[in-house]
């Protein structure tokens, strides 16, 4: 199976939390899983942790290599950038990943810096791979990672859940 491809800044293991959820699914289509998942203006239909959602480049809702956007998400103002982003193509992948902080100059204590990625893969039998998985720095991030229950984890299995079932219909 595929991996994320991660910056050295946001290896997992030597950033403040780390999170990873995966499903795999059967019967559903990854360009379906795609087309939800780069249209920016379908996210709050289906997860309830992300809204204000602004594409900075262009009038539209759908997510291109390299867009700024701002969001918001688990309490925080996000600003974002698209690191990566490879369609569905005859190989089976999909990825898509972004760099996302939080910057305040007045309180640096509450700077927050992420990088998220998704990675959605055909599998045999007719199944396909959903993983996301985010690493994050900073005093915020430490302090989500010794919460129990950890609100990145349930989150981001909230985000796929939502993600399958608006991707069957």
């Amino acid at each position: 199976m595929n991996s994320i491809n991660w910056p050295t800044q946001f290896l997992p293991g030597k950033t403040d939390n780390f999170v990873s959820n995966e499903k795999i699914i059967s019967d559903i289509s990854i360009n379906d899983i795609w087309a939800n998942l780069v249209d920016t203006s379908k996210w709050e239909s289906y997860y309830d942790n992300a809204s204000n959602i602004h594409i900075m480049e262009h009038e539209g809702s759908e997510l291109a290599f390299g867009d700024r956007f701002k969001f918001h998400t688990f309490g925080f103002p996000i600003d974002a950038q698209v690191m990566e982003l490879v369609e569905p193509g005859t190989d089976g992948v999909a990825r898509i990943s972004w760099h996302g902080w939080q910057k305040d100059a007045s309180d640096p204590e509450n700077n927050l810096d992420v990088y998220h990625a998704f990675l959605i893969e055909t599998l045999s039998e007719n199944r396909v791979r959903l993983l996301t998985q985010e690493s994050q720095v900073g005093k915020p991030a430490a302090e989500m990672a010794g919460q129990t229950p950890n609100p990145m984890l349930n989150g981001h299995q909230a985000w796929l859940d939502g993600l399958v079932k608006a991707s069957s219909k």
